[in-house]
Formats: structure tokens, C-alpha cells, sequence
């Protein structure tokens, strides 16, 4: 783990990509109407960001930065919304970017009310604050004392000029004008505390909801009562009117139930029961349209259409994820484009990694579908089933039958489900002979071919049924597999063989087809769960005793145990390779194991350290990934150096004096030395260059492996003599001075740096000058043999020595037996020479050998 620069963590293997499956919470949506695009929008809270949908597709619009909090409300006008986290509360343009901030409150901001270029709000201590939006600055605060009158909502109401119309939880409301800074009337109220106010379709009229689940409809102007409605299900969350000629009042409530009332007839005319699975957290109609907005803290955004006959609401479009913890997730299929996932919430639902228009839920599990459908009931709570703890799911036969299997809590029977229907299978899988109401379903797996289906029960028993027509195919073991409860089923990829694992301890090999034990393996503690990469036939099963055992099911041995967990396993999976094991635990740490090395793996994609995590290792909090991507931070430079975990290797220049290390030069610069004279016949031109009529377009170099420009020359005479003087040929080259100084000094380093820039023609006229003859001299060539020989005893750049020597040799050979002191030096050489080849070709029979033999021999 490495911490980022506002205190937040990251893995150093795995980046945060995307939340899945978050529509809403319990922070009721914002209606929006775009004059310039003509639609609706609805913004949806999701913690500390919040999502933007147009209402025609229920498609996701724009995703919000993120804030440091939890926001708590939220509002909108034409132009921004505005959220409040903690005591603060901001300004988004364009759904995203925050562009104005407002910071004065001391406590939790619960109430905003955008109001023309201002914007009020109010906090828990019941202190009003009116704000200019662009300048940021207070315009107006005012303060109310808690136990008297605390603020719970607030209302503009239409037409009424620079007024705001407050509710108070005791019961009375206030209108005041803002602009004036003066109380204008208050209204006593029915002494039961306010929760919502919302404009009527009529001029000063407004619905006020009670603690008491009334709504009164009450003539501000007037200080009349209307007319009255009461619901029994608790306070009223939120009010909604029709505007699209309906007389029609909505009204949400705790139980997630919603209320029709007709405001003609005074009574109640249609009850939208469990619209939501919680509390109703806001509704709205649109404008002039039959259409009402709904979301909920179950996780789910509606909208429902009216266009019955009764005037009753139907659902029209709807984005729902899990409204309870979930119990299992697993990928289906092979692309990674869907993921199933089972929650307490009871129901199966499949989410998209590309998109959200492809999530698709299966629904409830039902006890007796047909009976749901003969009897048309609409409550189906009594009816449906526990949540799921375990499934598996092969798509090889999805199109042919079920290919979903389930384990429910606490029951025997085994739900099989359609993937491409979207709903409950057929079948429910059991033994016939059990009628025990403790016995349950523990453990489920489907074979790759999609045929058959293991389950393995908390009595111990393994029995194998054929999904395609629901029939009992056998048991594991005479009575039963285990003497325990079985904790974990699997299936090879060629249905040969099972492996079952119970409470006792053992780990049981079975041969698929026949059922018959093949071997057994004794665990170090009691097993928790199993799971099998058939790909690689690796087995993992996590312990009770929160360790990790790593099995070969072709050996069916051990061979691998990962501890450092601190709480019970949850959940394992394995990389697609097979190369990794990555396991969640209560601890509230995932880890990652690498089963080739057997410990736990720090980086995979760039040049850093590796080694294994102490046993008391602590890991870092990671932050859960937003719904948006992950915004660049700016770290700052105590993180952006290398931590512990994070090791740049900088490699010497030579490993170890005695290993023998090459030149970082091109094969160019060495390999073709002692051919230079035939390549320079092929390379002769067939005409002599003709010489420009003007001045070149491009400058002339002169040639070698550095570019350098022809110097001008200096006289430019016509008349100048043509005969070249003799004493510039005996001019000494650089290359020749600096051999002169390693006879003194014996340092030849610079001298081999000079030779290392020259190309192969270049090398050869420096060598070919050494002699005599060429305005050499016998002790230069004494002293570049003194430089081959430091090459060889520092065995360093090694194929240079032995490319410079072989030149040196074959322009020189004829002279060197007549002078003694390079006799002398020649002789010293060859040994050298001879000892360091000899261990080398040694070297590289022996790798020759073996090479030889793992390809011939039969292994």
C-alpha cells in the first residue's frame, strides 16, 4: 500500500475502477427542467458524490467530483445544484464541477432552498443563512431558538414576493420576508410537528405533512384549513401535486407505500404499496406530465406513468440496485462483462461492466411461482425465499435450461435460475428421502458442461442432480460424504473428478462418474470454503483457522499455505493465469498471494522490489472507488520518492570482477574488423565522385560515427602549391598521445574511450599508425598491448580486447617476432588470453550438453 497526498491510500498492484450497482440513498432526488435541451433531469445522491439522469431514458448524464463528506441535502435552480456536506455546502455547474463554496455554519447543514441569485440554508442549531451565490458572501442571518421553534422545513411559496414559508418540528410555521428581515405572520399550526411543505397548483395554497402522517391543505393567505388527509403509515416523507389537469396529491411515507388523493373527491383513490422496500425519501411529478419521480434509500431511482383508467401509477423505467448487504458475487461467463451478484435483500441481480442499460435483475426468489401468478397476490413477502448465501452459474447451456444454481439460508432446497429469461428456474433441487427441517444446503457447484449440479448438505451428504430435468443422479459415499457439515464442492473441467471438503477436516477426491473414493486428504484445521482453477487444476481452501492451503488436485498434495489473515475468510478468487490467489477477510483486508513465488505478491507491471510481507505486517485503509474515475492528485514530494516498497535497481558497470562482462557497443563497431579490407572492395564505387558546380545544398561532414562539419579552409589562393608537407603525416593522432601517457602513468582509460567512439574504419587507421613505418614507434604498440591486457585482467568490455587484438595482429604480425619488448609482450598476453577463453569454453560446452539433452532425451 502507498498513501496519496490527502491521506488516502492506494494499492500498489490494484488501481479503484468503479462502483457498481449505486442509483440512491436516503437524500431525496432533485427535479430539474433544461429551457435550452427541453428535458427533465434527476440528480440522485450516492454518498459523496451525486448522479444526473434524464428522466426520457434513465440514462446517467454526469457523475459529480467528489466532496470530503457524506452529503446530506441537496437543491437545485435553473443553473447549479447545491449539496451540503457537514457545516458547508457548494455549488456544481454543469452536474460535475464544484464553483462556488459556502462555509459560515457551526453545525450539519439539513434544509436549502435556492431563492433567485441567493441561496438559504439552515443548519441543526436552527440558524438561517441567506448567501449571494456569486460573490459567496452572507446576506442575511437569522437565528431561532431550538425549543420554541426548530426549523424542519422550508418553503418559497409562489408568487409571494421575497417571503419564505418555514415549518417548525413544534408544530407552528412562519412566513417572513427575507428582504425586509421581518416576521410578517405565524401560523399556530395542529401542534404536531411539520416534516414537508410543497406549493399547491393554486396561488396560496400549500400542503403541509405532519408527524401524524396528516396533510393539510391550508390557504396561507386566508389561514384556512382546506381540507385534511390522514395515512397510516407513519410521518410524511415528501408531497407531490399533478399539474397535468389531474387534481391529484402524492404522498411518500416511511413504510415505502405511497398515497393518491384526489383533491375534487377529498378521498383516497389508489395506494402504491411497496413502491419502494424502505422509507419513501422524495417524489415529484414532472411538469405537465402524468409521469411521478421516486427514489428511495433501497437503492433504487422510478418513475411510474399514469395512464390507467382508476388513475393508478404503473412502472414505467427504473434503475435498482441491492438494497441490503450483499452475500456472493461472482463473474459470468468468460468476457468479464457481468457480474451476478446475491444480497439479504433476497433477490439475484446481474450488473454490467460496460454499461448500465445491460444490468438486468432475476428478481425474488418465490416459493411457488405458479401459485403467485394463479392467485395474483400482491404481496408476496409470505412467499418468498431466504436470501442467497451460494450460487454458481455456467453459461455453457444457458440456452437449453437453467444455468444458475443457489443455496437459500436455512433451506434444504437447492433454486435453479435462468440467466437469459431473468428469473427463477424451473426446479428446486433435494433429496426426496429428507423431510429434516435442521438439514440445509451448504455448498453448490455446476459442471463447465452445464449438466450437472453438486450440492453438498450440513449432514454431510454430496448428491449430484442433472439440471436439464431436475433428477436425483447419485451420492457421494455409502450414507453420506462427511461425517461433518460439507463445506465446499468442486468439479473438475472434465467432469472426472470431485472434490468435497466437511467440518471434520478431510479433503475427499471422488471419481465422478462412478463415486467412488480415490483419496483423502487430512486439513490442518477445519475447512471454511473451497475453490477450484480448473484451468490449472489448483485447489484453495481457506481454514478456520484463518490460514490458506493450496492444493494440486493431479498430486493431491499441499503446495502452498498463505497465513497472515486475522478473521474468518470470506471470499477467494483467482486470476485468470492461475497465478494468483486474492482472498477478502473480516480483518477487512484483501491480499493478494503469488503461487508460483508463495508469498504475497507487491507489483506485476513495473521495476520495483519484490519480497515477502513480515507476518505482522499491517495494511493501509483503502478508500472504496467512486462511481467516477479516480481525480489526479498532486503528490507531493515525500511521496512521489521511493517508499520501502518501491526500489529502483540501478545496475553497475561489472556484476563481479571475476564474471566476465561485454561492451554496451553496436556489433557493428567490432565484428566485421578483421574483414574491413573486403568489405571496402565491395563497397568501392564504380566512378569517382564529380565534383558540385556550386555549393552544396547540404554542409559536408566529415565522416565518422560523430557527425562534424568540414572546416573552412583557410587560404583559398588558386595559386596555392598542390604539394602536401611532409611533416603533417608525422603528426601524432590523439588515440597515439594518450598510449604515450599510459607507458608513464599506466591508466588506459581515456585511450579505450577514444577508441570506442571510432567506427571500423577509423580503428583501423589508428592501429594501422601505430607503426613505425606509419609515424608510429615500438613503444606505442608496446603500450596498446599493455591496454589490451588491462581490458583482459579487468574482463571488462570483452569483446572489444579480442576485436582490437585480432586487428592489431593481422597488421602487425609480420614485425612483432623482430622487436623483443612486444615479443616479450606478446607472450604474457597469450596466456591470458588462452586462461580466460579456456574457462569460458568450458562454460559453454556444459550449457551445450545440457541444452543437447533436454532436447533429445525422453523425459
Amino acid at each position: 500500500m502507498e498513501r496519496g497526498a490527502e491521506g488516502r491510500t492506494a494499492s500498489a498492484l490494484f488501481a479503484g475502477f468503479r462502483a457498481l450497482g449505486l442509483f440512491s440513498n436516503d437524500i431525496p432526488h432533485v427535479v430539474r427542467f433544461s429551457a435550452l435541451k427541453r428535458r427533465f433531469y434527476v440528480t440522485t445522491c450516492v454518498g459523496k458524490s451525486f448522479h444526473t439522469y434524464d428522466v426520457q431514458k434513465l440514462s446517467l448524464v454526469a457523475v459529480s467530483n467528489s466532496v470530503p463528506q457524506d452529503i446530506c441535502c441537496m437543491a437545485a435552480d435553473g443553473r447549479l445544484v447545491f449539496a451540503a456536506y457537514g457545516n458547508v455546502f457548494s455549488a456544481f455547474a454543469r452536474n460535475k464541477e464544484v464553483v462556488h463554496t459556502f462555509k459560515g455554519h457551526k453545525t450539519e447543514i439539513h434544509l436549502l432552498q435556492p431563492f433567485g441569485d441567493h441561496v438559504i440554508s439552515v443548519d441543526t442549531d436552527s440558524i438561517l443563512i441567506i448567501w449571494h451565490i456569486y460573490s459567496e458572501e452572507e446576506y442575511l442571518q437569522l437565528t431561532f431558538d431550538k425549543s420554541v421553534f426548530k426549523i424542519s422545513a422550508i418553503l418559497h411559496p409562489s408568487t409571494y414576493l421575497n417571503k419564505i414559508l418555514l415549518g417548525s418540528e413544534q408544530g407552528s410555521l412562519q412566513l417572513w420576508n427575507v428582504k425586509s428581515s421581518k416576521l410578517l405572520y405565524t401560523f399556530p399550526g395542529w401542534k404536531i410537528g411539520v416534516t414537508a411543505l410543497q406549493q399547491a397548483p393554486a396561488v396560496d395554497v400549500v400542503a403541509v405533512g405532519l408527524m401524524s402522517g396528516q396533510v393539510i391543505i391550508h390557504n396561507i393567505k386566508f389561514d384556512e384549513t382546506l381540507m385534511k388527509f390522514r395515512q397510516d403509515w407513519g410521518p410524511i416523507t415528501s408531497i407531490s401535486f399533478r399539474t397535468d389537469g389531474h387534481p391529484v396529491m402524492a404522498a411518500g411515507s416511511p413504510c415505502g407505500h405511497i398515497g393518491l388523493w384526489d383533491l375534487e373527491d377529498k378521498k383516497l383513490i389508489n395506494q402504491m404499496r411497496n413502491a419502494h422496500s424502505t422509507a419513501i425519501a422524495g417524489l415529484t411529478f414532472l411538469h405537465r406530465e402524468p409521469l411521478l419521480v421516486t427514489n428511495g434509500a433501497d437503492n433504487a431511482l422510478r418513475i411510474w406513468i399514469f395512464d390507467g383508467p382508476a388513475g393508478e401509477g404503473r412502472l414505467l423505467r427504473f434503475r435498482m440496485g441491492h438494497s441490503a448487504p450483499l452475500t456472493k458475487i461472482k463473474y459470468y461467463g468468460q468476457n468479464g462483462q457481468q457480474i451476478l451478484s446475491a444480497s439479504q435483500d433476497g433477490t439475484l441481480q446481474s450488473f454490467s461492466t460496460i454499461h448500465e442499460k445491460f444490468n438486468k435483475s432475476l428478481g425474488h426468489g418465490l416459493i411457488n411461482k405458479k401459485r403467485v401468478k394463479r392467485k395474483g397476490l400482491q404481496n408476496t413477502m409470505s412467499v418468498r425465499l431466504p436470501p442467497i448465501t451460494k450460487f454458481a452459474a455456467e453459461e455453457a447451456r444457458e440456452s437449453d435450461w437453467d444455468g444458475i444454481i443457489a443455496c437459500h439460508q436455512g433451506k434444504l432446497s437447492c433454486s435453479t435460475w435462468n440467466y437469459q429469461r431473468s428469473t427463477i428456474g424451473a426446479y428446486f433441487l433435494k433429496p426426496k428421502e429428507l423431510k429434516k427441517d435442521d438439514i440445509t444446503a451448504t455448498a453448490v457447484d455446476l459442471t463447465s458442461c452445464g449438466n450437472f449440479a453438486v450440492i453438498g448438505l450440513s449432514s454431510g451428504a454430496v448428491d449430484v442432480y442433472n439440471m436439464q430435468s431436475g433428477i436425483h443422479r447419485g451420492s457421494f459415499g455409502t450414507e453420506q460424504a462427511h461425517n461433518g457439515s460439507v463445506r465446499g464442492v468442486a468439479v473438475d473441467g472434465l467432469n472426472q473428478l470431485t472434490i468435497t471438503t466437511g467440518s471434520e477436516g478431510l479433503l475427499k477426491f471422488w471419481n465422478f462418474k462412478n463415486k467412488i473414493l480415490i483419496h483423502s486428504v487430512t486439513l490442518n484445521s477445519s475447512p471454511n470454503m473451497m475453490l477450484l482453477h480448473r484451468d490449472s487444476g489448483i485447489l484453495g481452501v481457506a481454514l478456520d483457522d484463518f490460514s490458506i492451503s493450496v492444493l494440486d488436485i493431479e498430486t493431491r498434495k499441499i503446495v502452498r499455505e498463505f497465513s497472515g489473515h486475522q478473521g474468518q475468510i470470506n471470499d477467494m478468487a483467482f486470476s485468470p493465469d492461475g497465478r494468483w490467489l486474492i482472498s477478502a477477510s473480516m480483518d477487512c483486508s484483501v491480499r493478494t498471494w503469488d503461487l508460483p513465488s508463495g508469498w504475497s505478491s507487491i507489483s506485476l507491471y513495473s521495476v520495483v522490489s519484490l519480497r515477502p510481507l513480515p507476518t505482522d505486517y499491517v495494511p493501509s485503509v483503502v478508500m472504496l472507488p467512486g462511481t467516477c474515475q479516480t481525480q489526479d492528485v498532486e503528490l507531493s514530494e515525500e511521496t512521489s520518492e521511493p517508499s520501502d516498497e518501491m526500489i529502483e535497481y540501478d545496475s553497475p558497470e561489472q556484476l563481479n570482477e571475476q564474471l566476465v562482462t561485454l561492451s554496451l557497443l553496436p556489433e557493428s563497431r567490432w565484428k566485421n574488423l578483421l574483414n574491413l579490407d573486403i568489405i571496402k572492395k565491395k563497397n568501392k564505387p564504380k566512378e569517382p565522385p564529380k565534383i558540385p558546380k556550386s555549393a552544396p545544398f547540404f554542409i559536408p561532414t566529415v565522416p565518422g560515427l560523430v557527425p562534424r562539419y568540414v572546416a573552412p579552409e583557410q587560404n583559398n589562393d588558386p595559386q596555392q602549391s598542390k604539394v602536401v608537407n611532409l611533416g603533417i603525416l608525422a603528426q601524432k593522432s590523439d588515440f597515439c598521445l594518450k598510449l604515450e601517457e599510459g607507458l608513464e602513468n599506466n591508466k588506459y582509460d581515456s585511450a579505450l574511450s577514444l577508441l570506442k567512439e571510432l567506427g571500423p574504419s577509423g580503428i583501423e587507421m589508428e592501429l594501422r599508425s601505430l607503426s613505425p613505418d606509419f609515424g608510429g614507434s615500438v613503444e606505442v604498440m608496446q603500450s596498446f598491448l599493455k591496454m589490451i591486457r588491462m581490458m583482459l585482467d579487468r574482463k571488462r568490455d570483452f569483446e572489444l580486447a579480442q576485436a582490437y587484438l585480432a586487428l592489431f595482429l593481422k597488421l602487425h604480425l609480420k614485425m612483432l617476432p623482430s622487436e623483443p619488448v612486444l615479443l616479450e609482450e606478446m607472450t604474457a598476453l597469450s596466456s591470458q588470453v588462452d586462461e580466460n577463453w579456456n574457462h569460458l569454453q568450458s562454460l559453454f560446452n556444459q550449457s551445450m550438453c545440457v541444452l543437447n539433452y533436454i532436447k533429445s532425451a525422453l523425459l
